[in-house]
Formats: C-alpha cells, structure tokens, sequence
C-alpha cells in the first residue's frame, strides 16, 4: 500500500541571519522569525511526511510554544518524524519538494539540500528532489517579505 502526504510552511524574512533551507545556510544576511532554526523546507516535508501515515502534524509533535524547541535543529525534527513513520509501519519513497522565494537563490545549495533531506529521511538521494520558484513578485513572499515551502511525500508500507 503507498500514501501521499502534503506539506507547506511558511515564514516572514524578519529574523536574524543565518538563512537556513534543507540543512544548508543560503544567506548570511537575511533570517526567518521562528521558535526553532526557521527550516521551512525540513518543516514541510516534516508535515508531509506525518500527514502520509495520519500522524497528524507538526504543531502537535514539536509545539512552537514548547520551550524545548527554541533553536531547534529542523533536520532533527524530520528525522524524528520518519523514524515515528517507521514505528506506525512507513517507509518514505519518495519526496518533492520546491521552495517558493523572491530573491533566495536554491540552485548553488541543491545537492546538499537533497543530501541533507535524505539522510534524515533514512532513503538513498535520488528519491529527493528540490526544486524553487518565484512568485514573480506577487504577495508577501514576492514584496520580500517571507518565504515557503510544499513538499509531497510517499510512503509505502513496511512488510
């Protein structure tokens, strides 16, 4: 049996540097205002992977009002959502996902996003894809205001 699960996250360009997508640091001069490191690629994928094997989301397993989450690593978060899909009997096979940014070149970082991704994950690369786009200066992500993420996600079922 293969589920889908669907994710988004997003978050406003109003914090302190560094810039983090996917693990990697994309810019030393602009961050995100958020309880932990502000990973909106790893926070959508994280949803994604959760809503796949109906384990409901992020905000019920990493509370942002939790102070144990401050400067939380992202990454972690999402490893520690596909091991709790391991446990339901889950195995994620395959994940897209693009990052939705005005001004935040992605092209430069993709390797080491998908690296990053995947071994949280536990799958080989080349079930990760990363991709970006623009808004073409619509809303707030194109007035620079915030950036966001979508990810999609199958699972499969342990034997």
């Amino acid at each position: 049996m293969t589920r889908v699960g669907w994710g988004f996250d997003a978050h406003p360009l109003d914090g302190e540097p560094p810039l983090i997508l996917g693990g990697v640091e994309v810019s030393d001069r602009i961050g995100v205002s958020a309880t932990s490191d502000g990973d909106v690629l790893a926070h959508a994928v994280t949803d994604a992977v959760l809503g796949a094997c109906a384990l409901s989301d992020i905000g019920e397993h990493f509370p942002s009002d939790d102070p144990s989450m401050a400067g939380a690593v992202s990454l972690d978060l999402l490893a520690r959502a596909a091991a709790m899909a391991v446990g339901a009997g889950w195995q994620v096979t395959h994940l897209d996902a693009t990052v939705i940014a005005e001004d935040v070149r992605i092209a430069p970082h993709r390797p080491l996003m998908r690296a990053n991704l995947a071994r949280a994950l536990g799958v080989v690369v080349e079930l990760v894809s990363v991709k970006a786009t623009t808004t073409d200066g619509l809303g707030f992500i194109g007035r620079g205001e915030g950036l966001a993420a979508v990810a999609v996600v199958t699972v499969t079922a342990l034997p």
